[in-house]
């Protein structure tokens, strides 16, 4: 079993910056895809980025050039920064592991899932 903590969610305003951060803990974590979800209220979750054990990366057309995923060294951590902050961009933001080599960008490939951290985007 994985457990995924997130943690860096808030409130900023529009324009602004935040960084979320994912650790992983539980059964020997390797060779895993590592992704951010969100979902707004009223609308279905989407993919916001990925990243695979060998470092592709993902990124949903509408953050491409605001936000990038990144991992550590360990790659038991993922984070997700997030600049120039949207009020569009407001939505509770999950992040998931599925075990595999290759870049994974959808959710239903993804087997484990962590409890959400809330992001907020004031005009």
């Amino acid at each position: 079993q994985v457990q995924l903590v997130e943690s860096g969610g808030g409130l900023v305003q529009a324009g602004g910056s935040l960084r979320l951060s994912c650790a992983a803990s539980g059964r020997t974590f390797t060779r895993y895809t590592m992704g951010w979800f969100r979902q707004a209220p009223g609308k279905e979750r989407e993919t916001v980025a990925a990243i695979s054990w060998l470092g592709q990366t993902h990124y949903a057309d509408s953050v491409k050039g605001r936000f990038t995923i990144s991992s550590d060294n360990s790659k038991t951590t993922v984070y997700l920064q997030m600049n120039s902050l949207k009020t569009d961009d407001t939505a509770i933001y999950s992040c998931a592991a599925g075990p595999s080599w290759v870049l994974k960008a959808r959710g239903d490939e993804y087997t484990y899932w962590g409890q959400g951290t809330q992001v907020t985007v004031s005009a």
